[in-house]
């Protein structure tokens, strides 16, 4: 087998230029390892990206700053780009059989005609205690619908939940683990000024304001970034009883690297890498992934107060509306984005973007009867095939391990978030920890590397 092109001397090879792929690069770069990320699409950012919608930038998906994200103020401060976090006093609503609803503070929960006083009681005590709970190991095992339900009640379940989990997982709605649950509302709830006021944040830029000081020191430090170059195949050379990557073939030219980490979706792993060890491709098969299609509106002025809407009608088939605007204003427009969660084979996945687009501006007339379609200055939509996991009770143990039996193959997508919420945040630090892990087989060779993370 022979290797040519460009980077014969790349010691690494990083497929995926998302948060986590770049996260994972940059840590290898600072600790003098070469390093090539290739991505198929044709910009960093994964679903991050921006794009440009009628002359405002924009991310294909939506995505927001909590208070624990942790990880992402490491790498703020390291890139010297603290000051262009900004935090903003946010507003929730609940759009509740035909009518928008105050959301998010004691007052709105006690306002809510919905639930009893006994339900809101109960409620509110579910959320203090996600909020406290450090350990969410014990709750892995758990059912998300019971364990709800025990807390509120199976009345307020279907008044609170029900609608949010069907149109987000359909079929799976009660296969959920009470882990992945409880830990995106401890996020979120940590992420309040104080108990009457929720605080997110978002960078001055978007996120490929960090993404793009990531790219520019990786390259910086010798690393090499290539876009429009999909991955056709890992392949592996076997020495006696031990099977190794060997090189990659990158949009149909062989090169040659010893190590290789993946931070694309699982699903596609077990094709790029046909060696793969039989068990991990069956755990990778075992996970169930929905997909998402996600409109876009930009609106002449603003369409509520609130950055986002939870829905329960019977009418509106998606889980809630989120108006970026009102935690980022941009440039003076309003951005609305309208997620349509669902399982790949669901018949209305596959339509066409414009007929989402449709949908969810009858939503807006429906929700907003003075809403005028003349408002409306340009509207897409993305769509993304591996969006979410549905992460089963006992999903700790049903993910396959990062770092591979196949020896230099390291693995990882959201999915290794879990139990946490899948941000950005999350996916930087898993991204640093594939390269710690790539680094501590890499030093079996040499044993002088030193490794440098956040």
């Amino acid at each position: 087998m022979t290797a040519s092109g460009p980077d014969l001397r790349a010691r690494a090879c990083v497929i995926g230029a998302g948060p986590m792929g770049l996260a994972a690069a940059h840590a290898l770069c600072k600790s003098g390892v070469s390093v090539t990320v290739v991505e198929r699409d044709d910009r960093i950012g994964g679903m991050s990206a921006h794009f440009d919608l009628d002359g405002t930038r924009l991310e294909r998906y939506y995505h927001f700053i909590c208070k624990p994200d942790r990880t992402t103020f490491e790498h703020l401060d390291e890139f010297g780009l603290g000051a262009r976090l900004h935090w903003t006093d946010t507003r929730m609503g609940f759009y509740y059989d035909g009518r928008l609803h105050d959301w998010g503070t004691p007052l709105s929960l006690l306002r809510f005609p919905g639930l009893s006083l006994w339900q809101k009681l109960r409620y509110g005590a579910h959320v203090m205690r996600a909020k406290s709970v450090q350990d969410w190991g014990p709750y892995d095992a758990l059912n998300c619908t019971g364990w709800v339900q025990r807390w509120i009640g199976k009345g307020a379940y279907e008044v609170m939940w029900r609608s949010v989990f069907h149109y987000k997982f359909y079929e799976y709605q009660d296969s959920l683990s009470a882990a992945w649950l409880g830990t995106r509302i401890r996020r979120v709830a940590l992420s309040r000024k104080n108990m009457f006021q929720e605080q997110l944040g978002y960078l001055e830029g978007g996120s490929e304001t960090l993404l793009k000081a990531m790219a520019a020191r990786i390259e910086r430090l010798g690393g090499t970034i290539r876009v429009g170059a999909p991955v056709d195949e890992v392949t592996v050379s076997v020495g006696g009883a031990t099977a190794s990557v060997s090189a990659v073939r990158i949009a149909g030219v062989l090169h040659a690297f010893d190590t290789v980490i993946s931070t694309v979706p699982l699903p596609l792993v077990p094709r790029l890498v046909p060696q793969l060890p039989s068990s991990e491709a069956a755990k990778i098969d075992a996970i169930r992934n929905v997909g998402v299609v996600c409109v876009i509106v930009k609106l002449k002025r603003a369409f509520s107060p609130n950055f986002w809407i939870n829905i329960n009608d019977s009418r509106i088939e998606i889980p809630g509306l989120i108006e970026y605007t009102n935690l980022n204003p941009l440039d003076g427009c309003s951005i609305l984005y309208a997620p349509y969660y669902m399982p790949q084979d669901n018949p209305k996945y596959g339509r066409p973007i414009q007929a989402f687009v449709e949908e969810t501006l009858s939503y807006l007339a429906l929700m907003k009867p003075e809403f005028d379609a003349s408002d409306v200055i340009a509207a897409t939509g993305s769509r993304y095939q591996y969006a979410q996991p549905v992460c089963t009770p006992g999903f700790h143990d049903a993910l396959p391990p990062m770092q591979s039996a196949l020896d230099g193959f390291f693995m990882a997508d959201t999915a290794h978030c879990y139990p946490e919420d899948r941000s950005i945040s999350e996916s930087l630090r898993i991204g640093v920890q594939l390269a710690e892990l790539a680094y501590s087989r890499m030093r079996r060779d040499e044993p002088g590397l030193q490794f440098h993370g956040v």
